[in-house]
């Protein structure tokens, strides 16, 4: 879980003020820090590289809709859940954003109490404590994850690049992290996932 002042994430994007002034305070039961956003794009621009725990949007909005974003999120940061706020008539599509990788959605108005459930239960399925998950890879870990993906052994990675051991593994730790992965096998499926080759990886 990425924190601010010792507190999870919530960036909330909706393009009326009042709904997200409600959902801000209504989110001021929880010990969480809240960022608040009336555009897509604009929430785009933080996600990019800053620490957010929970994305919670309006399906229905200018320019770029809660399912475009939702799109573009996945893309961007695939393990960041994202909750759906939904209107009168929005339930389809609500529907096909939890196929397209939405976590969860709810209808207006919302109902402070099982909205508030739904926010602990989504902030739980991150991790805890790691403060690196969904960082920007730096230029050398992405240089190590090439060789990573083409099962080189850390031993090998480091005579390629005149390191020691300790200093690789220790690039490796911290990818795993960032990628929210566990082994080398959920790595390349993350990196798959984004729709990234080794040799993009690679350049600076």
């Amino acid at each position: 879980m990425t924190m601010s002042n010792s507190r999870p994430v919530v960036v909330v994007v909706d393009d009326e003020g009042s709904i997200r002034k409600a959902v801000a305070r209504t989110l001021k039961a929880m010990e969480v820090h809240v960022v608040l956003f009336d555009s897509a794009k604009a929430c785009l621009d933080y996600l990019s590289d800053s620490p957010c725990d929970l994305l919670i949007t309006d399906i229905k909005m200018p320019e770029m809709d809660g399912i475009a974003l939702l799109e573009e999120v996945k893309s961007l940061v695939p393990w960041l859940p994202v909750m759906m706020v939904t209107g009168f008539g929005d339930v389809p599509l609500a529907v096909k954003a939890l196929k397209m990788g939405a976590s969860d959605f709810i209808e207006k108005p919302l109902e402070r109490d099982s909205f508030l459930v739904s926010v602990r239960k989504l902030l739980e399925t991150t991790n805890p404590g790691d403060a690196l998950l969904g960082k920007t890879l730096t230029k050398a870990e992405c240089r190590i994850l090439q060789f990573i993906l083409t099962g080189q052994s850390s031993k090998d990675i480091a005579n390629r690049f005149h390191r020691s051991v300790r200093t690789v593994e220790l690039h490796r730790q911290h990818i795993m992290q960032k990628m929210g992965v566990k082994n080398v096998v959920e790595l390349v499926q993350r990196v798959n996932a984004l729709g990234q080759g080794s040799a993009e990886l690679a350049q600076d």
